[in-house]
């Protein structure tokens, strides 16, 4: 039995699309819960308990791998800061504070922007530009995105009104995407040291910040509710999802990777058909098989990776 599971993870790890496909899924959980924990836990609270627990959990996994990359750790020093800074201590945080601020539907709609501003950062950071089926491929995804978002009705869009919680979002998209794009400048290591000790450094950034939220009186009560949230966040979305998306953008490149990110609002969508009783509708399968089509024309041309 052991055996088996050891041969389906490392396969499952080998499985790039695989691998961003389930990212994706957590990711969108995040958002929805994200967005209700926004009222309740404070956001710079959020963005370190969620990334305290995942380190907790995954540290005693990491840490042989850590002391045996530790001389790789030492000699790519700035570049592992960086990445900890933006893709663990800025992002979400800032992400969490636009929620408190911004509804739904348009930060998911700035989330849809992501792989757009991963090719504009690609292209600064290594002048490296979008392939033509790259380029086709996110429109196609991004006009789905927009299908499923509206429902349909382009003419909802004419009613959205942007505030400041949109424009922390968008700031947290611009951060993320340059994290993606910077992640091409991972040094070889383990996924686990690299998770760990990003998880380690992000957490350690966010405390000073943390310690003047609670200092400025913004606390919160925990109860059940707020508990069960913040163990999803800090095991779904905040360890499986970066350990799989780390991966995922190691096997394949920032801007092929790019794409699945538009799965975030179909699956959004989807949650929303099975838990919440939304009833499924024609623009649902029009919307989910603009995105599929377009997923799969960004990664036209290139070499085959594992499904």
């Amino acid at each position: 039995m052991q055996s088996l599971a050891r041969t389906f993870f490392g396969r499952l790890f080998d499985a790039p699309y695989t691998l961003l496909t389930l990212a994706s899924l957590f990711w969108a959980g995040n958002i929805v819960l994200g967005r209700f924990a926004a009222g309740v836990v404070p956001p710079v609270a959020l963005g370190f308990i969620r990334w305290s627990g995942a380190f907790l959990l995954v540290i005693s996994f990491a840490w042989p791998f850590l002391k045996r990359d530790w001389p790789t750790i030492r000699a790519n020093l700035p570049v592992l800061l960086l990445l900890s800074f933006t893709g663990i201590a800025t992002y979400n945080t800032v992400a969490y504070w636009g929620l408190e601020y911004t509804q739904a539907l348009n930060a998911l709609l700035i989330t849809s922007t992501h792989p757009l501003l991963v090719a504009l950062w690609s292209f600064v950071l290594y002048r490296e530009r979008l392939t033509r089926w790259q380029t086709i491929g996110i429109a196609l995804s991004l006009a789905g995105v927009a299908v499923v978002l509206v429902r349909g009705d382009f003419t909802v869009l004419r009613d959205i009104k942007f505030n400041f919680g949109d424009i922390l979002f968008l700031l947290a998209q611009i951060v993320y995407s340059f994290y993606t794009a910077l992640l091409k400048q991972r040094p070889q290591m383990s996924s686990l040291a690299f998770l760990g000790f990003t998880l380690g450094m992000g957490c350690l950034m966010l405390s000073p910040v943390y310690a003047l939220e609670i200092a400025s009186g913004r606390t919160f009560t925990l109860d059940m509710k707020s508990a069960m949230i913040l163990a999803y966040i800090a095991v779904f979305p905040s360890l499986f999802s970066y350990l799989m998306f780390n991966r995922g953008v190691e096997l394949i490149g920032p801007n092929r990777a790019a794409p699945f990110y538009h799965l975030i609002p179909v699956f959004g969508s989807v949650l929303a058909i099975l838990f919440l009783g939304e009833r499924p509708a024609l623009f649902h399968a029009i919307g989910y098989g603009l995105v599929l089509i377009g997923i799969y024309t960004g990664t036209r041309g290139q070499p085959k990776a594992t499904l």
